[in-house]
Order: C-alpha cells, then sequence, then structure tokens
C-alpha cells in the first residue's frame, strides 16, 4: 500500500505530519463536506446522523467558507459541529492508514488531530448567536401573553444552538427565519422587528397578533412575509420602504387602519422581484393603483373585501397577472368599465364580482384563452352577451345579477349560471322577438341606462315592465317616451322597424350625433320630440304631417337651414283610417316642411290668413275663462243664500225600523230634530218663509258651529292628517264619541254644484262595510263642505310601517300585517263588486288605510273621486293618485279601471313586506320607486330576504306566507292591467293565508267553495283552467291576464260569516 501512494508522489508524512499542511487540508475537506452535503438530499448525507446537519447548508456559499475558516475566533455552534465532524473523519481515516504508515509518523498525524480536535471542541464552546438578533427574539417573547407556546427556553441566550430554539433558523449566527404560524399567539411586535437584518422569511400566519405592525423598513434580505389573518390595527407608513427582495406579501384578514383606511404605497414599485400581494379584508381604500400593473413580476394580486374605489387601472392591460380578485368592495366598489380586461392574457382566474362595473363585456374577451374562473356575479354589466364568451373554455363563469339583456347564449362552459338579469327569454339559444331587438339596439344606443335596462325585460315590449312605452290594441309599439331621463348617446337606427310608432319623445336628454335618416320610413309618426339634446345636421326630411321638436339643440338651430323637412305631398303613404295630415308648423321649435317649399307668389294672403287664425285663438281662451268664472260665482252666490245643512249620522245598525230625522232651516238657524217611522227617503216641505228638509238620518244632527267648537275651531293641535282632498282634524262630542272631520278643500269642490255633491255624499253614505272607514255625515254652509267620519284611534297604517319607532308604537308583526291585507282587500274587492255601484278608490295607499285599537284595518278617502258610472267599467278623467302607487296606465293615459286599485294594493303589500315606503327620492336611483325595485328582487331568494322588514322578524314559518305574498304583489303590479287579478281573486289567496296564521272565528270571512290549501301556483293554474273554459262571471272585456276574474264555482258575492 506504501508503495501504491509512493507511486502517486503523495507524501502522507508530509500532508499530515506538518501542522500548517494539516490545517489546510482539514479546511479543504471541510468545505468539501459541506457542499458535499448541500448537493445530496440531507437524510442521504453519512453526516445527518451525527447531529450536525443544521451546518450542512449554511456554510454553503464562499463567504460562510471564509467565516468558518477563522472558526477559532469565534463562529457559529453549527460551523463548529461540522468541523468536529470531519476531525472525526479525519481519525478514521488515521486508522485506516494506521498498517500503512510508520509508526514514527503515525504519531506525528495523531498529535496533529489531536490538536485539531481541541481547537473544534473549543470553539464549540464558543458559539454564540448575533447579540442584536437575540434582543429582538427576546423583546418578542416579552410582547407575548402566552410565550409559552413558542417553546423557548427560559434562560436560553443562543437561539442558533444547542439546543435551536424551536420555529429559529439561523444561517452562521443570524437569524434567517421566524415560522410560528398557527400556533395562537397573542401579543404584539416589537418595535425593532426590522433589526433582524438577515431575516428572509417570517411566518406569523393564523395568530392573534394585535397591535400596531412594526416598520419593516431596511429588511433588504426579507422574500416571504405571512402576517395574514391576525388583528394588527395599523400600519406604519414606511412599512414597505426597502424591500427590495420580497417576493411574497400577505396581510390578509387584519383590521389595519379600520377608522380611516390606508392605501399600498408607491414605494412598494421597487419591489420589483414580487410575485404574490394579497392584501384582502385589511381596510384598504381609494383606487386601485396603478403602479401594481406595471410591476414586472407580479402573478397574483388578491384585493378583494375591502372598500376601494374607482376603475380598473389601464396599466392592467399590460400586467403579467394570472390570478386576479377584486370581488366584494364595500362602499359601492369599482366601478366603471372592463375593457381592459381583454388584453390581461395571461389571466387563469378573475373575480370582480359584488363590485359597480357598469359597461358591456368586451367582444373581444374571447382571446383570453387561459382563463378558466370568469365571476363577474353582483354588478351593473349591461348589453347582450358576447358569443366569444359563450364560447370560451372555461371551467366555471358566474354572471347573475347584473343586467344583461337579449338572447341567452348556448355556452361551452358546463359550470355556468346566468340568473337574475333581463333577458327576452329564459332559454339559451332562443332569439328574441324583432320588436324587442329593435329597442335592445336603442338602448345600446344610449349606453344602456340602468333606469331603462330594468324596467325593460321580457320578450313582448307591450307586456311586462317597459317603461316609457306605451302600445295600440294590437299590443304594437305606439309611443316611446322617455324624456329627461339623462340618455346619454346616440339614436339607433333600428327605431324605424318600429313601424307603429306615433310619437318619439326624447327631448332634455344627452343624444348627440345626427337623426338617422330611416326614420323618415316611419309611416304613422306624427310627433318627434328631440329638444334639449345635442344633435347635429343635417335633419332628415320628414313629412309634413310630423311635427318635428328640435329647440335647444344648439348644433341644429345654427344650421336649421340644413334642417329641412319635405312639404306634405296627397302622394305620400299614410296608416289606414289615419286623418288627413295637418298643415305643417313652423316655428323656432317645430320643423315641419320648409319656408322654401311654400309658393312664393302669395306671401301676404299667407300673413292675413295667420292674422285671421291668430285673433279668435286669443279671444275664445278669455271669452272662455269669462263665462266659468260668472257660473263659478254665480254658484257660490247661491251657495252662501242657501241656509246650511246639517250633519248627518246614519245609524250603526239598520236592522231595526227604519227612522228619519226632519231638520227645520230658518235664517236663524236654529235646527230642530224629530223621528218617526217611515221609509227612507229625501223630500222638501214648504212652510211659509222657513224651509223644512226631511233627511234620512239616524239618532244625531251636528251643525257647522258645532263641528267647529268640537275641533277648536279647526285648530292644529287637533289635526290629524292632510291629503290630496283636505284636512282631517280630531273632534270630541258632548257624550264623548270621537269623530275625525273632513274639511275639504275650497278648490276642489267649489265649482261642484251643492245638489250634486250631496248626491253623491248619500250614495257613500249607504256603503256600509267592516273594512270601510264609515262616512257618518256631511255638512255644508257656504263654500265649507265637511264630511265626518268614524275615529280610528290607531291612525294610519303609514305610522305602524315608516314611523313607528318616531311615535313608540311597537312594529308590526308578520300575523298583523298579513291580517291588515286581507282587512283592506275585503274592503277594495266591496267597493269594486258588491256594492251597488262600482267604486274605484284610485288614491288607495297606507296612509289611506286607517287601523284601530285590534290592528283592524279599514280603507278611506273612498268615492272621493269621481264615482264611476253604472255599466262603465273604464273611463278617462283628471288625473288623482299619489306617485308610487299609481299605475302605469293611469300615469301615462289617465285611462281608469278599477285595475288601478289592484296596482295601487300591489304596492301597499310591498310596503308590508319591506317596511319601505312607495317612493323615496333620498334612496338609491335603483331602489327609488319600491314597485320596480321589488319586481327585481324578487326572484332572488338572497335579496328578497334581505329586503323583507327587519323590525318584523322572518321565521322558516312566516317565509312561506310572505313568499305567497311577494308573488301576489307581484302580480298586482303587473305592467298590463288585464294581467292583474281582481279583488275577489287577492282575497281568495289571502284567506287561508291568514288562517295558518290566526284562525279568525266569527271574524274570518268565508268566501267561496275553493280549496285555499293547495299552494298559489295551482291555485293560478285552476283560474287560468277556469278562465281557458269561458266560464267567468262578470269579467272585464279585455282580461287576458295570467289570473283571471271569476271562475266556475267562484262565489257570485263573497259573504262573510259576519254579514260582511
Amino acid at each position: 500500500m506504501d508503495k501504491i501512494f509512493q507511486s502517486e508522489k503523495i507524501d502522507l508524512e508530509l500532508l499530515f505530519g506538518n501542522p500548517i499542511c494539516f490545517v489546510f487540508v482539514f479546511y479543504l475537506v471541510s468545505f468539501t463536506t459541506v457542499r458535499f452535503s448541500d448537493i445530496f438530499p440531507r437524510k442521504l448525507s453519512p453526516f445527518c446522523y451525527i447531529g450536525c446537519f443544521p451546518g450542512f447548508g449554511t456554510s454553503s456559499s464562499l463567504s460562510s467558507f471564509f467565516s468558518c475558516f477563522f472558526f477559532f475566533l469565534g463562529g457559529s455552534v453549527s460551523a463548529h459541529l461540522c468541523f468536529l465532524e470531519v476531525a472525526l473523519w479525519l481519525c478514521c481515516l488515521c486508522w485506516f492508514l494506521d498498517g500503512f504508515l510508520q509508526p514514527a509518523k503515525m504519531v506525528d498525524i495523531r498529535r496533529n488531530l489531536c490538536i485539531a480536535l481541541h481547537l473544534s471542541l473549543i470553539t464549540l464552546a464558543c458559539g454564540v448567536t448575533d447579540p442584536s438578533d437575540l434582543k429582538v427574539l427576546n423583546d418578542f417573547r416579552k410582547g407575548l401573553e402566552n410565550p409559552e407556546l413558542l417553546e423557548w427556553p427560559i434562560d436560553g441566550d443562543d437561539p442558533c444552538g444547542p439546543p435551536k430554539w424551536p420555529y429559529v433558523y439561523c444561517s452562521g449566527e443570524r437569524v434567517t427565519q421566524i415560522q410560528a404560524k398557527g400556533l395562537g399567539l397573542r401579543g404584539k411586535l416589537p418595535p425593532s422587528f426590522n433589526q433582524l437584518s438577515m431575516l428572509s422569511n417570517l411566518g406569523l400566519q393564523r395568530n392573534s397578533l394585535s397591535g400596531a405592525l412594526p416598520s419593516f423598513r431596511g429588511l433588504t434580505e426579507l422574500q416571504y412575509a405571512y402576517l395574514d389573518y391576525n388583528g394588527f390595527e395599523a400600519i406604519p407608513p414606511d412599512f414597505f420602504d426597502g424591500l427590495t427582495s420580497l417576493q411574497v406579501l400577505a396581510l390578509d384578514y387584519n383590521p389595519l387602519n379600520k377608522t380611516s383606511g390606508w392605501s399600498v404605497p408607491v414605494e412598494l414599485a421597487k419591489s420589483v422581484q414580487l410575485t404574490n400581494l394579497s392584501l384582502m379584508n385589511c381596510n384598504l381604500v381609494s383606487p386601485v393603483p396603478e403602479f401594481l400593473g406595471a410591476m414586472p413580476s407580479l402573478t397574483v394580486l388578491k384585493l378583494s373585501y375591502n372598500s376601494l374605489s374607482g376603475e380598473l387601472p389601464g396599466s392592467f392591460g399590460q400586467s403579467m397577472l394570472q390570478i386576479l380578485w377584486l370581488n366584494d368592495q364595500n362602499g359601492g366598489g369599482i366601478g366603471g368599465g372592463i375593457d381592459v380586461i381583454a388584453s390581461m392574457t395571461s389571466l387563469t382566474q378573475l373575480w370582480l364580482h359584488g363590485n359597480q362595473f357598469a359597461s358591456m363585456v368586451p367582444e373581444n374577451i374571447g382571446a383570453l384563452t387561459s382563463l378558466k374562473d370568469l365571476n363577474l356575479n353582483r354588478n351593473k354589466l349591461v348589453g347582450l352577451i358576447p358569443e366569444s364568451l359563450a364560447r370560451m373554455d372555461l371551467e366555471k363563469l358566474d354572471l347573475n345579477n347584473n343586467l344583461f339583456m337579449g338572447p341567452i347564449p348556448k355556452f361551452k362552459v358546463r359550470n355556468v349560471t346566468y340568473d337574475s338579469n333581463f333577458f327576452c327569454l329564459p332559454e339559451p339559444g332562443m332569439q328574441c322577438a324583432p320588436e324587442v331587438n329593435a329597442l335592445l339596439d336603442f338602448l345600446g344606443g344610449v349606453n344602456y341606462p340602468e333606469n331603462l335596462v330594468t324596467r325593460w325585460s321580457g320578450n313582448t315590449p307591450c307586456e311586462g315592465p317597459w317603461f316609457g312605452l306605451s302600445c295600440n290594441s294590437k299590443l304594437k309599439a305606439s309611443i316611446l317616451n322617455l324624456p329627461r331621463h339623462n340618455l346619454n348617446g346616440t339614436l339607433s337606427a333600428s327605431l324605424a322597424y318600429l313601424d307603429s310608432l306615433l310619437e318619439i319623445r326624447l327631448g332634455d336628454n344627452n343624444i348627440h350625433g345626427g337623426v338617422p335618416g330611416n326614420y323618415t320610413e316611419l309611416k304613422s309618426l306624427r310627433l318627434l320630440d328631440l329638444s334639449g339634446n345635442n344633435l347635429e345636421p343635417p335633419l332628415p326630411m320628414f313629412h309634413g304631417s310630423v311635427k318635428v321638436i328640435i329647440d335647444r339643440n344648439p348644433l341644429l338651430v345654427r344650421n336649421n337651414t340644413a334642417s329641412t323637412v319635405s312639404p306634405p305631398s296627397s302622394s305620400s303613404p299614410l296608416p289606414e283610417n289615419s286623418p288627413a295630415p295637418p298643415k305643417p308648423e313652423i316655428s323656432p321649435s317645430t320643423v315641419a316642411g320648409s319656408n322654401s317649399s311654400r309658393p312664393q307668389s302669395r306671401p301676404k294672403r299667407t300673413k292675413r290668413y295667420n292674422v285671421l287664425l291668430l285673433v279668435p285663438t286669443l279671444i275664445l281662451p278669455f271669452v272662455l275663462l269669462m263665462i266659468i268664472l260668472y257660473i263659478c260665482f254665480r254658484k257660490r252666490r247661491k251657495g252662501v243664500s242657501e241656509a246650511p245643512s246639517s250633519t248627518v249620522i246614519p245609524p250603526r245598525d239598520t236592522s231595526g225600523p227604519v227612522t228619519k230625522v226632519k231638520i227645520k232651516f230658518s235664517n236663524n238657524t236654529k235646527t230642530s230634530l224629530f223621528t218617526h217611522s217611515g221609509t227612507s227617503s229625501l223630500s222638501t216641505l214648504s212652510n211659509g218663509t222657513e224651509n223644512s228638509r226631511s233627511i234620512e238620518v239616524g239618532n244625531l244632527c251636528i251643525s257647522v258651529q258645532d263641528l267647529r267648537k268640537v275641533t277648536k275651531n279647526f285648530a292644529p293641535e287637533n289635526e290629524l292628517g292632510r291629503g290630496g282632498f283636505g284636512t282631517v282634524y280630531k273632534g270630541e262630542l258632548c257624550d264623548g264619541t270621537k269623530i275625525a272631520v273632513k274639511r275639504m278643500e275650497s278648490n276642489i269642490i267649489c265649482s261642484k254644484a251643492l245638489d250634486e255633491f250631496r248626491s253623491e255624499i248619500a250614495v257613500l253614505s249607504k256603503l256600509r262595510h267592516r273594512h270601510l272607514v264609515s262616512l257618518l255625515g256631511y255638512s255644508t254652509e257656504g263654500s265649507e263642505r265637511l264630511l265626518v267620519y268614524e275615529y280610528m284611534p290607531q291612525g294610519a297604517l303609514s305610522r305602524h310601517l315608516f314611523q313607528w319607532k318616531a311615535n313608540q308604537l311597537e312594529p308590526l308583526t308578520w300575523r298583523n300585517r298579513f291580517i291588515i291585507a286581507l282587512d283592506v282587500a275585503r274592503g277594495i274587492e266591496y267597493l269594486h263588486s258588491l256594492a251597488q255601484h262600482t267604486f274605484i278608490h284610485r288614491d288607495l295607499k297606507s296612509s289611506n288605510i286607517l287601523v284601530g285599537d285590534d290592528l283592524r284595518a279599514k280603507v278611506s278617502d273612498f268615492g272621493l273621486v269621481k264615482l264611476a258610472p253604472d255599466g262603465e267599467r273604464s273611463f278617462a278623467t283628471q288625473l288623482a293618485g299619489t306617485f308610487g302607487y299609481l299605475a302605469p296606465e293611469y300615469a301615462v293615459m289617465g285611462k281608469v279601471t278599477t285595475k288601478v286599485d289592484v296596482y295601487s294594493y300591489g304596492v301597499v303589500l310591498m310596503e308590508l313586506l319591506t317596511g319601505l315606503t312607495a317612493l323615496d327620492e333620498e334612496r338609491s336611483e335603483e331602489s327609488r320607486y319600491l314597485a320596480e325595485w321589488f319586481w327585481r328582487i324578487r326572484s332572488s331568494k338572497e335579496k328578497f330576504v334581505a329586503a323583507l322588514d327587519p323590525a318584523a322578524k322572518e321565521t322558516e314559518e312566516a317565509l312561506e306566507s310572505i313568499s305567497i305574498v311577494a308573488e301576489l304583489a307581484g302580480h298586482c303590479t303587473a305592467r298590463e292591467p288585464h294581467h292583474r287579478p281582481d279583488m275577489s281573486h287577492v282575497v281568495n289567496v289571502l284567506v287561508p293565508l291568514v288562517d295558518r296564521w290566526k284562525p279568525m272565528s266569527d271574524e274570518l270571512e268565508d268566501s267561496s267553495g275553493i280549496d285555499y290549501n293547495v299552494p298559489l301556483p295551482e291555485l293560478l293554474k285552476v283560474w287560468q283552467e277556469a278562465e281557458s273554459k269561458g266560464s267567468s262571471i262578470g269579467t272585464l272585456g279585455d282580461s287576458l291576464g295570467s289570473i283571471p276574474t271569476k271562475p266556475a264555482g267562484f262565489a257570485e258575492s263573497f259573504t262573510s260569516a259576519d254579514g260582511r
């Protein structure tokens, strides 16, 4: 063996016998050993079994090697363990060489090995962690409420070993990692935390640490920082300064700066190696920083559950982001468009749900071939769903709760949801009707305004909530009436396909561009109002029968020479049965032909002709005004000269003999009272200078003077409420009987003859129903008109729904609300069907529904609007009612049927369910009108439950009944009158529902022989089948709705058990 070594020219004596050479070989072998242990897995390294594996890898750099080289000056414990291991291996080598070398030489080698081992043991005893790192760790431990969870030795002063402190990892004498996630630590981090200058990995997530985060300024080696799911309450402004090596940062679910919020500082942009930034639910505010999209390495950005606003940064289009979470922002959220996402080609997951994005989905979104998960739920995205999106190879797509319109495409992805939108048809692949497509194109031209998108749904524009659109008898669109609706965009040429349009009213919007030339093809058009916009010339030449209003369009008025239309022509096509076209009108605001088209040889005749027309036009209104004033004056004189009439209070019990009161009228207004048997009548007796009048009456009579007295001359403190017909005052008679006196507004009744007023009141006084407020009588004196009603101590229903806290009332329970709904339905049912005349209330609302001490409801103010004539169910008259409760056909066309009351009743049901007023200008635009908002949210169970009145706590039992009432409210507020039920059918739905909540025994009215235990959809089906067989009784001629009128088996009169 000796020969072998000699043949290789290796002088072992020189190598191991000389101390200097030995030391060199010792460190060379040590460094090689360390490098070897890094190359191979530690569990395979033979050096692991001595327990020195913390040294492997920590000395793998050249700087670590030099540190090891001067181990005798200090050094880390782990390095010394490594050298001790090498010395032991050299001892083994000596044992191997013992048989090949001379004994004298082996003595020198053993001596040198002993020196090396001695030095290793000395330096091992001197290994110490960097003092500054040790101080930070001790400060951290002192700041904890439960430091025992770290299992750090109480008297330990060397975290890097031995023994090494749990959850602490070192490189040399410096701390490089702290991994203590999920231990349940409670306490605060020390301000000196950034003195761990060699810290590269910090894992403190999922603990209960609190207080302010320390500054991380200067932690240039920090690569990973996991601080999420703690309770840190503040973040310093310089937290991100100097984090040049940062790759991952997670601060999720920390209530940072809870009151003021915070934003990501621009200093983070210097962390160019950052790949993953997660700041969910940590009170971020302000817009998403622009610099985030320019960070070259950022691939994961999670900013969900904050209060971000603004719009998506344009820089995102050039980013390398693969995962972007911006969902569920508080306080409105991020808005604007989402066009920028079409350029983010690296995206694999995009969550934008729970924001206010209000644009169309970009057509080229299909270019995102890597995208697999797209969530756009709960935004205000509009328009049609692009075909490129439907063809994308996604794994999950959520389009719920947006404003998408048009047809539903056939999606390639299987896991797709698109509920709560405004599609024309419910099934994918089905195309919308041509008329609907034309109207959707019009909406697209004006950028799909939300206030119209939410009111236009379905595939039949003449049915459902198509606001601003009126239809003719052939169910064709005839009037487009959308002035002052903030329409912003251009006019769509598609309107020309609505060939039945008579009027287009789009004044006072922000429409720009030109007027499409094909509008001249609308052969039925009579009015085109485009005033108050920003339209540009040229204006097409319309037929002379079309009145075109273009004032307050600066460009058109300035270029009015180009805004001319052709004169009327006898050869121009006109609709069938249409009147001859009127002569064109010319004015600064009207273009209906051009002056240049008139013959120029007859200008004087034209001027004379205009003067002849102008004179009678000015005189005639003046003459009519004088005649009207004269008539009013004569009637007023007649009313003043008449002796005052007295209040008549009919008996509450009509089962006994009818009594009659004879009241004497005289100039001194003295009143006498007597009764006798006989039939009800109204007669006048002549007796000298005094007139006596016999009136059907009960047992009490009060003069106007008495009513003034009991109301303290209509004192404000006795005022109960004000309405469209007058003010109601509380009064108390001498016997303690409380009454309500309505003092009619003089401007309402001054033109009504006293005899006509009396005759109408006489009819109203005959109405008796337990759910109608009883009209006890009336009194007149001169222009004074007073109505006396029974007093309802609990006031209006509106007090109990909207002001119950202010009035210190108990909120209505669901049981109370259901019973009130039935009470009101029975009262209106009586007015519509069971009274001798058909009465239409026309102003049904929660403030006209009064409540007694037993919380039973009665309808008031019925019959104060013009009584519907016998045999006539529909008539046009002066508009009455309250906005928010008005049916569309009544508000737009003035057409009145009993279905007007049904619509108002449906709104009252919605108020009972939500506790919200029918109209509130302070609410957001989308929820300002309760009926429209309710239509949108009732199809979503989550939104519907959230909308219920929190004052009446819902239960599972209540939710079933509430759902039935909500569905009924939806039917009652259908756009078309013939789609609404009769009040008799409403009663049939509510009776079994109230039965579940309160068996009302003798108070419950019996209805018909229908099985009330069946669900509402089945009951509706029964009604529909009955109508299809033509078995309805007393239906309206145009009743074609989903809930028909009275089917076979339905009682002709719905008399309750107590005779109501």
